[in-house]
């Protein structure tokens, strides 16, 4: 291996802003290109021998200032204290978390910085509603790292993580055919191209697959544009092989709209879904692939591979359209599997007053659907992520065997189900008791671990289960022949998972994952997350470390291991800009398909042809004719 060093000056920002003294960093590189045909073993080898070079350095990377406490104002009342970063200089700082009119902050004092206060979830009543479902997990008990510096500056994932991977994400390349305004991750900006071969892939998969108790066994393939590779049913295919039962792509999806036979090739290698972004239902909110989307479906429809609609909410921007998001959804159910909606999260030195402008939580945007969708979807229907954990506990309990748990914070995430019938949004909490059923399993789990009979809990629980569902108010489908019972019965009596895939397509799942950035970050959500990055080096680092501090740990990696931008030319013999998608806006809305998709979800006709070119290139996406 040829591992080169190089030294670069870093200005150091102080409290005023200026630039007042520097930092000597070096930065340590592979030669990748002398790895193009290596085994994931030599992976393996090198990996072991750069990732003490690529760990966060204390004086370098980041400072901890623990003596500065944040007081506490008048009528102000104390949540809990925690551990935050500064969003100026990553020291690490104490901080509290607080409620006041009606929500709940967070605020931390850096002596360089001063006091930072950011808004934490935007109703105080939904928090502690959510904090009632918090469980700790397992955690790992073969950590990657040992304990060497505090967290977050020791990410790998070491012994201090509460939570065991639940989704792993492979960063597949951070090319991309956009460029859009926001975006910080594709190789131009970047500077060099990250695209690991398909054994160094095989070797980062075999790593996450190590951890113990409970191995990832889902993962996400994303970029970047993952769909770029040429070589993408390859990696789905490894993913497989290495044992992952769940594997989705994260993407824009538009090569799909122009290469239906790629959405075969990637069902039939083993893909179980796709996660594709998905900003609204216009040309206002969504002019990354609002055009595109139909063709999307279309291709999905005839490989017969499910979507998740990945909408990143902006206040003020897509907002309004929160409803109309959930509607196009259930009107395309046959295909979309949910719509997993992302409050923006922000990065960089974004001011005070543009912060307080942009963000939205996820109580805001679960009261903004509550009202878009004239209370069909109450704020009361969702439960947060960690609420499924008794049904890990149970099953665990009758089998003996250890279940994978999703024990990520409280606060991170909300979800719940809905179904249509005829004109009305029917949520699962209608006709089942959610916040009942799941409590009972959690008491069964328990007795059950005192040494109850598990064959007794299993009559008892099969008994009870009628208790838990009010049939009368179930749409038609689920009442029909006891189905609505038979899917529960299978999936938590008989442990039948297939069950639980027909359930899916009985519904719309809805969802909100909340990533956090430097102004609302808090110690205790990163310790107990569970959506992973897996690295080049073969650490495995929590999603809100991974982004959100990336300097010192996406970035950093991926260019030790990276090509440079003329290294990869000279290898594939292509320009890197020559993949840049170019949008003929002319074609796309010509054809019944664009506007049946979004008939009587969007009036495609009442955007004009010319503003739909405007909205389009102020996106960054070209217009050809």
């Amino acid at each position: 291996m040829l591992l080169y060093v190089e030294r670069l000056n870093i200005l150091v920002v102080n409290r005023g802003g200026s630039m007042d003294s520097q930092k000597i960093v070096e930065e340590f590189r592979v030669d990748y290109k002398s790895l193009l045909d290596a085994p994931p073993e030599k992976f393996e080898e090198i990996a072991r021998q750069i990732r003490p070079k690529l760990m966060p350095k204390p004086g370098v990377d980041f400072n901890v200032y623990l003596t500065e406490t944040p007081e506490l104002k008048e009528g102000e009342e104390l949540v809990t204290w925690t551990l935050s970063l500064c969003p100026y200089c990553r020291s690490l700082l104490k901080a509290v978390v607080f409620k006041r009119d009606g929500k709940v902050w967070i605020r931390k004092r850096c002596p360089e910085h001063g006091e930072i206060e950011e808004v934490y979830w935007g109703n105080a009543e939904l928090y502690e509603r959510f904090r009632e479902w918090q469980y700790d997990g397992r955690g790992i008990s073969n950590p990657h790292l040992d304990i060497v510096f505090p967290c977050p500056f020791n990410c790998g994932l070491c012994s201090r993580h509460k939570s065991h991977p639940g989704l792993v994400n492979l960063v597949a390349t951070n090319r991309c055919d956009l460029s859009c305004w926001y975006c910080f991750f594709y190789a131009r900006k970047a500077g060099y191209v990250y695209e690991p071969t398909l054994n160094h892939i095989r070797y980062m998969l075999r790593q996450v697959r190590k951890l113990k108790p409970y191995p990832a066994i889902a993962l996400q393939i994303t970029g970047g544009e993952p769909l770029l590779r040429d070589d993408i049913v390859e990696i789905v295919k490894i993913a497989k092989e290495e044992g992952f039962t769940h594997v989705q792509v994260n993407t824009t999806g538009i090569k799909l709209a122009y290469e239906p036979e790629l959405a075969v090739k990637l069902r039939e290698a083993g893909t179980n879904v796709l996660y594709m972004s998905f900003d609204g239902v216009s040309p206002y909110t969504n002019p990354k692939n609002h055009w595109e989307v139909p063709y999307i479906l279309e291709s999905l429809r005839k490989a017969k591979l499910g979507v998740v609609l990945v909408p990143t909410l902006i206040n003020g921007v897509n907002t309004r359209e929160l409803g109309a998001m959930i509607k196009f959804g259930l009107k395309h159910v046959d295909i979309v599997r949910g719509v997993n909606m992302q409050p923006i999260s922000l990065v960089g030195r974004v001011p005070r007053e543009e912060r307080l402008k942009l963000r939205i939580t996820i109580p805001d945007a679960i009261i903004e659907i509550e009202k878009q969708t004239d209370g069909q979807i109450s704020r009361y229907d969702w439960y947060p992520v960690p609420s499924v954990t008794p049904i890990s506990h149970f099953i665990e309990a009758i089998t003996g065997k250890p279940k994978i748990e999703l024990t990520t914070h409280f606060a991170c995430g909300a979800a719940t189900y809905v179904f249509k019938e005829d004109n009305e949004i029917i949520p699962i909490t209608r006709f089942v008791d959610v916040g009942g059923f799941l409590r009972y399993l959690e008491e069964k789990a328990q007795e059950i671990n005192r040494g109850r009979s598990k064959y007794i809990v299993l009559l008892e629980t099969l008994i009870k289960l009628r208790k838990f569902v009010d049939l009368s108010k179930a749409p038609r489908r689920l009442r029909e022949k006891g189905r609505l019972l038979k899917h529960l019965y299978r999936i938590f009596i008989k442990h039948d998972y297939r069950s639980l895939g027909e359930f899916h397509y009985d519904a719309l799942f809805l969802g909100m994952m909340h990533f956090q950035d430097l102004f609302n970050h808090d110690l205790a959500r990163v310790q107990r997350c569970d959506v992973h990055y897996v690295m080049p080096d073969g650490r495995e680092v929590p999603f809100c470390t991974f982004n959100v501090i990336p300097e010192i740990y996406r970035d950093r990696a991926q260019k030790a291991f990276s090509f440079t931008i003329r290294e990869w030319e000279e290898l594939t013999g292509r320009r890197l800009i020559s993949y840049k998608y170019k949008r003929n806006i002319k074609k796309l809305i010509s054809n019944e398909i664009y506007r049946k998709a979004y008939e009587g979800i969007f009036d495609v006709d009442s955007v004009s042809y010319e503003e739909q070119v405007k909205l389009s290139k102020r996106f960054g996406i070209p217009v050809v004719e």
